[in-house]
């Protein structure tokens, strides 16, 4: 079994959504084989905790308005070091980075195949990658 095109469209607009608030590290695991709950993860990080908020929000309103998808369940705000927002055919982690390396949550999913990002996705990343290493 593989992830639903649903499952696919909800996480190229969660990612994309994430990229456009500077988030770190987006991965995207379909998981449809491992879990009878969800059919996908995307996991991405931040910072601080407002920019895990902030990813968070845009994500929610970029879900809303693009695939009128709302969560059923939204975890962790208060804490925002790790907001969980469950949308049934995918599951988005934005998380704290130092929770992020301290949870490893792609070594946990690493065996399941990935989801192919938005071209956006990636170029956003490798942009400002080469921004932090023009500086050193």
């Amino acid at each position: 079994m593989t992830a639903s095109e649903r499952a696919v469209q909800l996480i190229q607009v969660a990612a994309e959504a994430a990229a456009d608030k500077l988030a770190d590290d987006i991965l995207a695991y379909d998981v449809s084989d491992q879990l009878v709950i969800t059919d996908a993860f995307l996991l991405c990080s931040a910072a601080n905790d407002r920019q895990v908020r902030a990813i968070v929000d845009e994500i929610e309103d970029r879900l809303r308005i693009e695939a009128d998808a709302k969560p059923v369940r939204r975890e962790g705000e208060r804490e925002g070091r790790w907001v969980l927002l469950d949308y049934i055919d995918i599951v988005v982690h934005v998380q704290h980075e130092d929770d992020r390396t301290f949870y490893a949550l792609e070594r946990l999913w690493k065996d399941c195949p990935s989801i192919s990002l938005p071209d956006a996705v990636t170029q956003a990343a490798t942009q400002r990658a080469r921004r932090g290493t023009a500086g050193d």
